[in-house]
């Protein structure tokens, strides 16, 4: 890991830190920078199960045994 030296805003710091649970400030950016990753991750497979014909759903509910 590298070293790097920023201006924080300390108010904005705090919310996240009480929103992402966190204590120091060094684990409130790594969680938050976290979270902006999975949260790219998650749209580009919603996206990719949004694609027509990408999955088949009828598919999926047959493997789980049909109508439940």
């Amino acid at each position: 890991m590298s070293k790097t030296s920023v201006e924080i805003d300390r108010d904005i710091a705090a919310q996240a830190a009480d929103i992402l649970g966190t204590v120091t400030l060094r684990d409130t950016i790594d969680a938050a920078l976290r979270e902006i990753v999975n949260a790219r991750r998650r749209l580009e497979l919603v996206a990719m199960f949004s694609e027509p014909g990408r999955f088949d759903f009828s598919a999926a509910e047959n493997a789980w045994g049909g109508d439940h």
